[in-house]
């Protein structure tokens, strides 16, 4: 009896070194997966990363792990000389390989991310003669307003021009007035300057893993971007 009481300590004991040298581990891997995140994509901040799965070790051992999830601040779109803040970004890597030697991620067998844009930031983005607002829904498609501020049409400064935005060619945020006044849009010069203003394009080539924009949604609290990907490569 006593011989069992000791072998059950003997296991506990090595039970808990096992976990904790596991969570210190992945502590680790996590540090580094971060780095190599940020580099391979070029980013200005290093990302939060999480490695899901238990243990991680057995993980390792295989060269695969289970899921990556990777929380990203600091991710910018210019375009115009204007800067398109992306307040937050998130991206799961699942099914992911490391390399031969361990040390960093290979690639992914999927990959899917979440982007959010203020609309203080997309107005921002726009320049200071418009601002950009929730327009709710037509027809079931989600729609934004822009509100012009030009001084040299002030006959337009007190219209609602509604507008949508979406997403071209898998990297690229384009916002864009859906029709003009029709004072406007007969006039040339005036459709130019205003279209000038409203009509703007962000090209995000910065995303993790090279994904692909797939959706984007206007909501009461900014714009909601979904993206994808298969066989991504995140290594750099």
């Amino acid at each position: 009896m006593r011989a069992l009481r000791v072998l059950l300590v003997i296991v506990v004991i090595f039970g808990g070194l096992f976990v904790a040298a596991d969570r210190v581990a992945v502590n680790i891997a996590e540090d580094k997966a971060a780095d190599k995140i940020r580099s391979s994509q070029g980013l200005d901040r290093t990302p939060e990363v999480s490695i899901t799965g238990f243990p991680f070790l057995t993980q390792v051992a295989s060269r695969r792990l289970d899921r990556v999830d990777a929380k990203i601040d600091g991710l910018n779109a210019t375009a115009e000389g204007r800067t398109l803040r992306i307040e937050q970004m998130s991206a799961q890597f699942h099914d992911v390989k490391l390399t031969s030697d361990y040390t960093s991620i290979e690639s992914a067998a999927s990959a899917t991310g979440e982007a959010r844009i203020s609309y203080a930031d997309l107005t921002a983005a726009s320049g200071k003669n418009v601002k950009v607002s929730y327009g709710g829904e037509k027809n079931g498609k989600s729609q934004v307003k822009i509100s012009p501020n030009l001084p040299n049409l002030p006959m337009l400064n007190a219209l609602e021009i509604t507008g949508t935005v979406s997403i071209v060619n898998g990297d690229t945020v384009q916002l864009r007035a859906d029709k003009l006044p029709d004072l406007c849009s007969r006039l040339s010069a005036c459709r130019d300057q205003v279209r000038g203003e409203t009509d703007h394009r962000w090209k995000l080539n910065r995303l993790p893993g090279s994904l692909k924009l797939d959706k984007v949604v206007s909501t009461r609290d900014g714009i909601s971007i979904s993206a994808s990907g298969t066989d991504v490569k995140i290594s750099g």
